[in-house]
This record gives structure tokens, sequence and C-alpha cells, in this order.
């Protein structure tokens, strides 16, 4: 167990180290931030911040010596690196960020405990591609393996011709078939270090562009008919990864049952209605897990709850926002709203 006064170092500084950092100061923890971009948000609310490459061993090291556990804020932290850790202890472990990182191995490796995502092929050349439409067809989704975020490297494939207009460069991709869906749901975890798990209630989730865009507790019918199929195969992965800490799973809901997304070894975007939403948020158990601390209770604070995303000039209704008294505002602090970039989100609970 790590008392509190102790210091947590994270990977990683944008709005979610930001939360991070800011669950473990309520629990009297001081945060160290790594991240390689000195604009950081996640920084402005931390004790200190090392602003370093992620190859930069001399720095992580010294990094590592400040703190008494390090977790990541985010799935694309490389993992060579990390080694310059030395004893201290990462958590969750670099096996989950391995599989994270690459959605083919994803794929396989929940597919092995019994999930069952999407029909896919892995495709390296046009042949691949070729081979992987007449195997599954269109519509689908061709993706790149490894990074991409809120819908960026991904194209869409809606009738074969379409891929005669992809250039394939050597990237590893891999090519996911379309699936008839009712609704996205997610299905959040913590483990702790004994390996108890708690679960939140599932938010039913609407993107747009890719992007999240709204997230509502409790899900419609379709959602929690296939819950219970949805967490147990959540459990296994964390069992199978002896996972520490925050753990979310994204589902489509379908005829057929759940069907696997994609899976994100941290706290989530679908998770941040928690803050205001439920007796203990995903970030606080996140802190709890990984200091060995015990897990609070995750059960909701309200009959409902609504998030929603601000994205771009969105955050700048601020006024009108908090001019609704049952508004709970929550801004990042970035800097330039972009397109596409998430500056903040809205809570509302349904007492």
């Amino acid at each position: 167990m790590i008392p509190p006064g102790e210091t947590i170092g994270i990977l990683g500084g944008g709005q979610l180290g930001r939360m991070l950092a800011m669950a473990a100061a309520r629990l009297g923890y001081r945060v160290h931030i790594f991240a390689p971009e000195p604009d950081s948000i996640a920084a402005d609310v931390a004790a200190q911040f090392t602003c370093a490459h992620w190859d930069d061993a001399a720095a992580m090291a010294a990094f590592a010596a400040d703190c008494a556990v390090v977790t990541y804020e985010f799935e694309n932290v490389p993992v060579a690196p990390l080694a310059a850790l030395g004893g201290v202890a990462l958590l969750p472990n670099a096996r989950a960020l391995e599989v994270a990182q690459d959605r083919l191995n994803e794929k396989r490796f929940v597919t092995e405990l019994g999930g069952h995502p999407a029909p896919f092929a892995a495709v390296d050349t046009a042949e691949d591609l070729s081979q992987a439409l007449d195997t599954i067809g269109s519509p689908g989704i061709l993706k790149t393996r490894r990074d991409g975020y809120d819908g960026k490297g991904q194209w869409r494939i809606m009738a074969d011709h379409d891929a005669d207009g992809v250039v394939l460069t050597g990237q590893a991709l891999v090519y996911e078939g379309f699936i008839h869906f009712t609704a996205e749901f997610s299905v959040i975890l913590a483990r702790g270090q004994d390996g108890t798990i708690v679960f939140w209630d599932s938010a039913e989730n609407v993107h747009k562009g890719g992007i999240l865009d709204r997230s509502t507790v409790p899900a419609g019918p379709d959602v929690t008919a296939q819950v219970p199929a949805a967490r147990g195969l959540a459990a296994k992965v964390a069992e199978a990864l002896d996972y520490v800490g925050v753990l979310t799973l994204e589902f489509f809901a379908t005829a057929d049952g759940p069907v696997f997304n994609e899976m994100a070894p941290r706290v989530h975007n679908s998770g941040h209605w928690t803050i205001e939403g439920a007796l203990t948020s995903q970030f606080e158990n996140h802190i709890r897990a990984i200091c060995g601390l015990p897990l609070g209770d995750p059960a909701l604070a309200a009959k409902g709850v609504e998030m929603w995303n601000l994205i771009g000039d969105e955050a700048r209704d601020w006024g009108p926002i908090l001019s609704d008294p049952r508004n709970h505002l929550h801004l990042y602090g970035k800097a330039a709203a972009r397109p596409g970039r998430k500056m903040g989100h809205v809570t509302r609970l349904t007492l």
C-alpha cells in the first residue's frame, strides 16, 4: 500500500492525466507528470513536470526515482523506453500496453478469451486488402494497427471499388467488416491489486465524426440486456493481463449479442460522467487501485446522468452552460480551440 503523501508518476500530459492528478491530490498524493509536449495541461495541476522525449532514458530514470508508482493516461506510450523505470511499479503493466497498442493483436487476444469482434483481417499489401474484401466483403473500415484516435487513421470502404483509391504505404493495417448494431456502449471496471473488480453502470454512447459526443446512464434496454456478457469478457481481459487500475472495453449491441470494438487500458472519455454521477469516480478508483487502497463504490449517485463533450469552439459557450445550475462544467485548460479537439465536457444529473 502506498500511503498518501507519496508521489504518483503519470506518463502523458493531457486531460486524462489532468483529471487523474486532481483525483490523486484529493487523496493527499503528489503527482509528477512526464510528457514530451511542453504545453501539458496535466502539468498545470501537478506538483512536478518532466518534459522530455519518451526515449530519454536519463530523464525517465530520474522521473522514476521521484515516484512510488507510475501509471499512464493513454495507451500509445512507447513500451521499450519504460525499461528505464527500473524497479518502480508500472500499473497497469506493460503487457496491457502491448496488447492495446496493436489493433490486430488486441482482436486476437480478445478472441482467444471468447470475445466476438467484428470480422477482421491483417492488411499489409494490396493483395491482402483484395483478399480481405473477398473474405469479409464490404462495407468495412481499414484502420492502422497502431496509433490513431478519435477516428484518425481510418478509411471507410463502402464498396469493393472504393479500395482502388487506397494507397498502401507499407504501414500495418487491419480491415474490419461493418457491424449492424442498435447502440454503442462501454464497460468500465476497476481492478485492485488483490484482484477485486468493481464495475460502473455502462453508458450508452453516441459518436459523431468518430469522436464521442454523448454518454447516457442508464443505457437503453438494447444495451442493458447485453451488459452481463460484456462484463464477463471485460473481467476475463483484466484477469488475463493481471490488470491493476481502470480498464475500458467498448462494444456494439447487436442482435447476436455484444460485439467487441476496442479496449483502452486507462480511464476513458465515456466514464467522465462518474466524477459527479457515481459515488466514486473512475479517476479516484484508478488512483486507489494503483496505490493498493480499497476500491470505492461505483454505484450511481443520481437516477440518471448525461455527459457530453465540448469540441472545438463549443467550449466558448461556458456562459450559457453555467447559466443552468444543474450543469457541471469541466474545461481542460487548452489554449487553442481547434475542430475535433476535446476542450472539455459537461455532466448533468437527473435527481
